[in-house]
C-alpha cells in the first residue's frame, strides 16, 4: 500500500487539491483536523530519526549551517524578489515567501537514499533544521509580514513546538530506546497512514483557497508557473553550491534534496491558521510539484555523478 501511494503521490496530489476545492464545505468543516494530522505525520517520519545525527554536525557544521542558511534566508530573499516582480500583491509575497521558508522535508531522506547521498549527513540537516523550527519560522514571519497582519506570535511558537518539536523528539526517543528496531515495525506500518494524512491536508486546506481557484484567470496560472519556476530554481542552485564548492557527488545530492524539497504540509498549516486565504496559495500550490521535480532531479544528480566519477561507467 505504502509503495502504491508513493508511485502515485503525483497524481493523488493533485486530485486531492481539486476534490478540496469541489467539496470545500466539507473541507472546512474538518479544518480541526489539519494540525493533529500534521503532528502525527512528523511522529510518523521522525521515528527514522535518532540522536546520533546530532554528532555528524561536528563533522560538517559549515555545510549544515550553509544549508539552514539557504532555506531560511537565500530561497526567502528570491522567492521575495520573483514574487514582487511578477505581481503587486502583498498578500501574495507573504505567500511565496512562506512556502520556501518552512522547514526541509522529512522526505527528502527518501531521495537522497535513491540518489546514494550522504544519509547521515541528511538526517542531521533535517533534525537540526526540525528543532529550530519554532525559533526560525516565527522571526522570519516577523521580519516579512511586520505590522502588515496582525499575528499572534506566541501562538504561532506553540503550535510548532506542539506539532514540529515534540513529535519529532517523541519519535527519535523511541527511535533510541528500541535501538531502532521500531522504524521497521511501527514506522513501515505508519508510512502509508502518514502519506494518507498528506493527501487530506491538502484536501482540507485546498477548501480555504476555493474561492480563489474556481475561476481560472491569468493571475492563477501565474502562481502556478511562478510557484513552479521558484522550486525548481531552488534545485539548481543547491546543485551549484554542491558542485563548485565541494564537487562530491554524494555531498551534492544530499544538499539538492534537503535544499530543494519542503515541509511545505506546515508552511500550509500555518498560512490557513495565521493568515488571509489568498497566501495560502503559493503554499498549497507548492504540494502539487515536490515529487515530481525530485524525482527528475534524481535523474539529474545522478547523470551529474556519472560525470564526476566515471570508474561508475566501469
Amino acid at each position: 500500500m505504502n509503495k502504491r501511494l508513493t508511485k502515485l503521490m503525483p497524481i493523488l496530489t493533485p486530485l486531492s487539491l481539486v476534490l478540496g476545492v469541489i467539496f470545500e464545505d466539507i473541507g472546512a468543516q474538518l479544518a480541526f483536523l489539519v494540525a493533529w494530522l500534521f503532528a502525527f505525520m512528523t511522529f510518523a517520519g521522525s521515528l527514522s530519526l535518532d540522536f546520533q545525527a546530532l554528532k555528524v554536525f561536528t563533522r560538517y557544521p559549515y555545510m549544515i549551517l550553509l544549508t539552514i542558511i539557504g532555506l531560511h534566508v537565500i530561497m526567502p530573499l528570491w522567492a521575495y524578489f520573483v514574487s514582487t516582480v511578477v505581481f503587486h500583491d502583498e498578500l501574495l509575497t507573504f505567500g511565496f515567501i512562506l512556502s520556501v521558508a518552512v522547514p526541509t522535508g522529512v522526505t527528502s531522506f527518501i531521495w537522497v537514499s535513491i540518489s546514494r547521498g550522504n544519509k547521515a549527513l541528511c538526517l542531521s540537516i533535517i533534525l537540526v533544521d526540525t528543532l529550530l523550527a519554532p525559533l526560525v519560522m516565527p522571526a522570519i514571519v516577523h521580519l516579512v509580514v511586520g505590522k502588515a497582519i496582525d499575528i499572534n506570535m506566541s501562538s504561532l511558537i506553540v503550535d510548532l513546538v506542539w506539532m514540529v518539536v515534540i513529535p519529532s523528539v517523541l519519535g527519535m526517543l523511541l527511535n533510541e530506546y528500541t535501538h531502532g528496531r521500531i522504524e521497521n515495525t511501527l514506522g513501515k506500518k505508519l508510512a502509508p497512514f502518514s502519506k494518507l494524512s498528506l493527501f487530506l491536508i491538502v484536501f482540507i486546506n485546498s477548501s480555504v483557497i476555493a474561492p480563489y481557484v474556481k475561476d481560472i484567470s491569468w493571475e492563477l496560472v501565474s502562481i502556478i508557473v511562478v510557484v513552479f519556476f521558484i522550486a525548481v530554481s531552488g534545485y539548481f542552485l543547491w546543485l551549484l553550491l554542491g558542485h563548485f564548492i565541494w564537487r562530491d557527488p554524494e555531498i551534492v545530492s544530499t544538499l539538492v534534496f534537503t535544499g530543494g524539497m519542503r515541509n511545505i504540509a506546515i508552511g500550509v498549516v500555518i498560512a490557513s491558521s495565521y493568515f488571509p486565504p489568498k497566501v495560502a496559495m503559493p503554499v498549497v500550490f507548492g504540494m502539487l510539484f515536490q515529487q515530481i521535480i525530485a524525482s527528475q532531479f534524481s535523474r539529474i544528480v545522478e547523470k551529474y555523478r556519472q560525470r564526476m566519477t566515471p570508474a561508475d561507467n566501469a
